[in-house]
C-alpha cells in the first residue's frame, strides 16, 4: 500500500552513505596486449587513487596502499599513468614525480624534478625514453609548460618542445621516428582552438623538424591518434563538430560526417573517444541527444555498424588487436569497466563503480527534453521527475525541483545514472539536469552562444528550464532551487542574485567574484574569462558588474554553501565572502567548510556531510517533514 506524503518527504532507501558505499570513480582505462588497467579512485581511502589491472582473471591493484596515483598538472591533471610494453608507470599524488612499478607492489622513482609536475607519458622503448608533458612549478607567477624527455635509465630529463602556454598528447608513430602532440595558447582553451603538430625525432629524442597538420585558433583538434600504416586521425570541430579526420600523405579527409560529437572539452589528460584496432578499423563512441553510441568504421569504404551495448554513456575507449574496453553506464545502474571481444561480440565486467541493491522500480530514469531559451533558440537538459514506489503525493502537491548547473561551464550533462541524483527523486524531488548555452554535445556553435555571455545566457537558459517545468505542471514555483559546482556554482549563486525565479540554492566550490577568480586562478584556466566574459583589466566592469559578491543586497533567498578549503582553482574566500555578506543581510545561509579538499570533493565523510546538509538545508528552509531524520546543521538568520 502506497503512502500518502507531500513530495521532498519519502523515506528513501538512498542515504549518503549509499553515495560512497563500494563505490569508487573509475577514470582512464589503457589496454596493453592482453590486459586491461585502469584507475578507481577510493573515497573510503581519504580520495586515494589506485591503479589496477584485469588479465583475464581476477582484478589486482599494481601500486601500493601508499600510493595516489594522481597528477595536479593544470590542477585538474588527467593521465596520470602510462602501461605499454608490459611496463607500467605513474605519477604519484605526493611528489608529482613518476615512478615505474615493480614486483610485488614495489615501485621504483623515475624522476627527481621536485619543481615539476608530469601528466599524459608516452613510451619510446627503443630510445629508452619517456615523452612526457612536464609543468615547471620553479616560479609560481610564472608556470612554463613544456614536452620533455626522460631518460629511463638515468632519470635525465630533457625539454624537447617549448615556446607554446599548453602541451597535449604525444604520441609515438609505429617505427618510433616520429611523435604527434598538441598545443595552444592563451587566451585559447582547447576547445577554442589547437594545433596539431608532427615531429621528426632524432636518435636521441630530440626534435629534428616540427610541421603543422591541423588545426588554428578557430579549430579544436582532439585525441591524435596512429594508424598502424603510419598515417594519423584525429578529431576536429572545423565542420561544426567533432567528427574523426584521416590524414594520409598531406591530405585530410573526413572519415565520418555527423551532427554529434566524437570529442570533448580537453579539461584533463588523458581522454579517449575512439581507437585505432590493429586491422586500421576505428571504433569510436559519439553522443548525440539521445546518449552515446559505440560504432565500428571501416576506413577504406566510409561503412559503419552500430555495435548494440545496454549503455547509455560510453567513455573511454581504447583497444589492443580485436579488443576493446570502456567505461559504459547504464540509465540504472552506476558506471562500470567492461572488455569486449569484437570476434564473438561478447562483453565483461571487469570493474563496477558501485554495487548496488536498489530495486530498479526506485529509479528514475532521464528524459532528453528541449525547450525555448531565446527567439529562435532551444536549450536542452536531462529532467528526472520524483520516483519511489512507496509513496505518492496528496492531490494538488507538486514536487520540489531542483535545477543543476554543471560545471565548466564548457561540461556537459549525459543522462548517466547518478546515485546523487536518485537520492533526490527517490525523496520526492524533480531534477532538472540543464544543458545550457556553452555546453558541449550540441556542436560549436552551441557551444559559442555562451562567448562573452557567461552569468548572462547560462542564468537565463536555467531559469527558463525551470520555468518551463513549472508552466508544465511538473514543480511547485514556490520550491525552485538551483545547484551547481565550480562554474556551476557561479551560474546558481548569480541566477540567485540576479533574477528572482528560484527561492534557494546549494553552492558548491561556486564563484562569487569573477575579479577575484580573474586575479587568483591557476595558469590553465587564467584566460578562460576573456572569452567568456572579456579580457580582463579591459572589461574589468563587466566582471564587477556580474559578481554575485558586489550585488549581495539583491540576494534575497537562503543558500548553502560547501567549499574545500585547499581548493587552488575557487580559493575559499570567494564563498566566505558571499557567506559574511548574507550574514549581514539577515538572509538565511549555512556554511560548511572541509578540511584536506580541494577543487571537488574525494573523500567519503565529505560527499556524505555535504549531500544530508543540504538536505537539511531545505527541509528547515521549506518546512518538509521528512520521514528520516537528518543531523542538525547551523543555519544563520533562520527564525
Amino acid at each position: 500500500m502506497m503512502i500518502r506524503k507531500p513530495y521532498g518527504s519519502w523515506k528513501s532507501p538512498i542515504s549518503g552513505k549509499s553515495l560512497v558505499q563500494s563505490s569508487l570513480r573509475l577514470g582512464q582505462i589503457q589496454i596493453d596486449d592482453e590486459s586491461v588497467y585502469w584507475t578507481e579512485g577510493r573515497p573510503a581511502e581519504k580520495g586515494r587513487t589506485a591503479l589496477m589491472v584485469w588479465s583475464g582473471g581476477d582484478n589486482r591493484e599494481i601500486t601500493s596502499s601508499q600510493s595516489d596515483v594522481r597528477t595536479r598538472t593544470h590542477e585538474y591533471g588527467g593521465g596520470a599513468f602510462l602501461c605499454n610494453a608490459g611496463r607500467c608507470f605513474y605519477i604519484n599524488n605526493s611528489d608529482q614525480q613518476i615512478y615505474e612499478v615493480l614486483e610485488k607492489d614495489e615501485s621504483k622513482q623515475v624522476t627527481n624534478q621536485p619543481k615539476y609536475r608530469f601528466a599524459d607519458m608516452i613510451l619510446d622503448q627503443n630510445r629508452g625514453l619517456l615523452f612526457a608533458v612536464g609543468e615547471d612549478h620553479s616560479d609560481p607567477h610564472n608556470i612554463e609548460n613544456y614536452l620533455v624527455s626522460i631518460s629511463l635509465a638515468t632519470g635525465a630529463m630533457e625539454i624537447v618542445a617549448g615556446g607554446h602556454d599548453f602541451y597535449s598528447n604525444p604520441q609515438l608513430s609505429p617505427d618510433g621516428n616520429q611523435l604527434l602532440f598538441l598545443t595552444w595558447d592563451h587566451p585559447n582553451m582547447p576547445w577554442d582552438g589547437t594545433q596539431l603538430k608532427l615531429a621528426k625525432l632524432k636518435e636521441d629524442g630530440s626534435f629534428n623538424s616540427i610541421q603543422d597538420i591541423a588545426g588554428g585558433k578557430h579549430e579544436s583538434i582532439f585525441q591524435p591518434l596512429w594508424d598502424p600504416d603510419g598515417s594519423i586521425y584525429f578529431v576536429s570541430d572545423r565542420n561544426g563538430w567533432w567528427n574523426i579526420y584521416h590524414y594520409s600523405e598531406a591530405q585530410t579527409t573526413c572519415v565520418l560526417e555527423k551532427e554529434a560529437e566524437f570529442g570533448l572539452p580537453q579539461w584533463v589528460f588523458g581522454m579517449s573517444k575512439y581507437t585505432v584496432l590493429n586491422s586500421g578499423d576505428l571504433v569510436a563512441t559519439y553522443s548525440d541527444m539521445t546518449g552515446s553510441h559505440l560504432i565500428r568504421i571501416d576506413v577504406d569504404s566510409g561503412s559503419s555498424k552500430e555495435i548494440r551495448t545496454i549503455f547509455s554513456t560510453i567513455d573511454q575507449v581504447r583497444g589492443s588487436k580485436n579488443s576493446i574496453a570502456f567505461v559504459g553506464q547504464t540509465d540504472s545502474q552506476p558506471g562500470e569497466v567492461v572488455a569486449m571481444d569484437l570476434d564473438s561480440n561478447t562483453s565483461q565486467t571487469i570493474q563496477r563503480a558501485a554495487e548496488t541493491d536498489i530495486d530498479e522500480t526506485y529509479i528514475a530514469s532521464a528524459q532528453h527534453i528541449s525547450f525555448k531559451s531565446a527567439p529562435d533558440e532551444l536549450t536542452h537538459a536531462w529532467y528526472y521527475p520524483p520516483k519511489n514506489p512507496g509513496y505518492t503525493a496528496p492531490a494538488g502537491n507538486l514536487p520540489p525541483l531542483i535545477v543543476l548547473s554543471h560545471g565548466g561551464p564548457t561540461g556537459n550533462s549525459s543522462g548517466a545514472f547518478s546515485l546523487a541524483i536518485q537520492y533526490w527523486t527517490t525523496r520526492g524531488f524533480a531534477i532538472l539536469d540543464v544543458n545550457y548555452s556553452g555546453s558541449t554535445g550540441y556542436g560549436r556553435k552551441y557551444r559559442e552562444r555562451l562567448r562573452g555571455e557567461w552569468g548572462i545566457r547560462d542564468v537565463q537558459d536555467c531559469a527558463a528550464a525551470a520555468n518551463y517545468l513549472a508552466d508544465e505542471g511538473l514543480a511547485d514555483r514556490e520550491r525552485l532551487i538551483i545547484k551547481g559546482g565550480s562554474a556551476g556554482g557561479y551560474t546558481t549563486l548569480a541566477a540567485l542574485t540576479f533574477l528572482d525565479v528560484f527561492k534557494a540554492g546549494a553552492s558548491y566550490y561556486g564563484v562569487g567574484d569573477l575579479t577575484l577568480l580573474a586575479q587568483d586562478t591557476h595558469k590553465f584556466e587564467s584566460r578562460y574569462l576573456d572569452s567568456m566574459v572579456g579580457p580582463y583589466p579591459k572589461e574589468k566592469q563587466l566582471y564587477f558588474d556580474r559578481s554575485p559578491l558586489n550585488f549581495a543586497d539583491q540576494l534575497d533567498c537562503p543558500v548553502i554553501f560547501m567549499q574545500g578549503l585547499d581548493d587552488p582553482v575557487v580559493p575559499p574566500n570567494q564563498a566566505e565572502s558571499m557567506v559574511a555578506a548574507l550574514k549581514r543581510n539577515g538572509i538565511p545561509v549555512a556554511y560548511l567548510p572541509f578540511e584536506g579538499e580541494s577543487h571537488g570533493f574525494r573523500q567519503s565523510t565529505t560527499v556524505i556531510k555535504a549531500i544530508e546538509s543540504e538536505y537539511y538545508f531545505y527541509s528547515r528552509i521549506f518546512g518538509i517533514e521528512p520521514e528520516e531524520s537528518a543531523e542538525a546543521i547551523e543555519i544563520f538568520n533562520l527564525g
